[in-house]
């Protein structure tokens, strides 16, 4: 097998760019994932939702910037009806998120009037971002540097969102929703929050990812939720060691996309069938699942024994 190292130099920028976009949807699932504690199944068909309002009101004649903004808020809807499934009905969120993401799949076929895939041209509509524009183009047009400053941007406004009192009663409902019930958080409204915003940085990630690659399809959501988790596990197994600060685990995050993309791209230069690449993907969310557990399990030190005389306590 002939491999040829050129090759994997020019498909960097493609993989880097490619990873910084999920990298805004992975910020999205951890959220849910992390922040809340709730597993949300929901993203697998808004990561299509946003994509699917963007491309058509583009295609309408609407601004990239208008049309993202209602990306946006087309996946805080799909993230309420996901959270009044969980909250007001007493559906398990998991089952919620799949109820939610079956409906969409409809509802986003009838976005794009009935086809299951919608074009745009970067010839003929002003996109934000574009595969393009990777390479051999002003740095001020260049498509990894407007989503890299687009993800500091997001990482700033949250970093400010969760160190308010609306932000704090989330990150409470997430680490102990009963003592947060105890002090007086309106917990269903914060999970139901939560959600909204996680899906909504999601669809906008999709808005993004749809311009990138020219096209919103109805089946561009699928496996979403395990390429947000690798970045979110990836991020955390990697960086987490480095600093707590809450900015930072974001920041972790999205460079634990461009890492997953990057070793992606590394595999199939290396020869593998991307038919198998959705098998990989699942193998490494497992691996750096089971990471942590292997190192508490057989790497962690053994705590010292009660000193002779010492009273023992049950």
């Amino acid at each position: 097998m002939n491999l040829d190292i050129t090759a994997l130099f020019n498909a960097l920028p493609g993989a880097c760019a490619q990873g910084l976009i999920w990298g805004i949807m992975a910020i999205g699932v951890y959220i849910t994932y992390k922040v809340l504690d709730l597993a949300d199944l929901t993203v697998d068909g808004t990561m299509c939702t946003g994509g699917a309002v963007c491309i058509m009101l583009m295609l309408d004649g609407h601004s990239v910037g208008f049309s993202l903004l209602c990306a946006f808020g087309a996946g805080m809807l799909a993230g309420l009806v996901t959270g009044l499934f969980h909250t007001t009905m007493g559906i398990p969120a998991i089952l919620a998120g799949i109820l939610t993401q079956l409906g969409l799949y409809s509802i986003n076929l009838r976005i794009m009037g009935g086809k299951a895939n919608q074009a745009i041209s970067v010839d003929k509509y002003p996109l934000l971002v574009s595969l393009r524009n990777v390479k051999d183009v002003p740095f001020y047009q260049n498509t990894i540097f407007i989503v890299a400053l687009i993800i500091l941007v997001l990482i700033g406004i949250l970093y400010w969102f969760f160190g308010t009192e609306l932000g704090c009663s989330i990150r409470a409902t997430g680490s102990n929703p009963n003592m947060s019930r105890a002090q007086g958080i309106n917990t269903n409204f914060s999970k139901i929050l939560g959600l909204m915003l996680s899906n909504g940085i999601v669809a906008f990630a999709s808005g993004l990812y749809a311009q990138y690659q020219g096209f919103a399809d109805v089946n561009m959501g699928r496996g979403a939720i395990v390429i947000g988790l690798a970045a979110v596990i990836i991020g955390q197994v990697v960086f987490g060691k480095i600093s707590g600060n809450f900015a930072f685990k974001l920041l972790s995050v999205a460079l634990g996309a461009i890492l997953y993309y990057l070793v992606l791209q590394i595999v199939l230069w290396l020869g593998l069938n991307s038919n198998d690449l959705k098998l990989l993907s699942a193998l490494v969310v497992a691996v750096f699942l089971a990471i942590p557990y292997i190192k508490g399990k057989y790497f962690s030190k053994p705590v010292k024994s009660l000193k002779k005389g010492g009273a023992s306590r049950a």
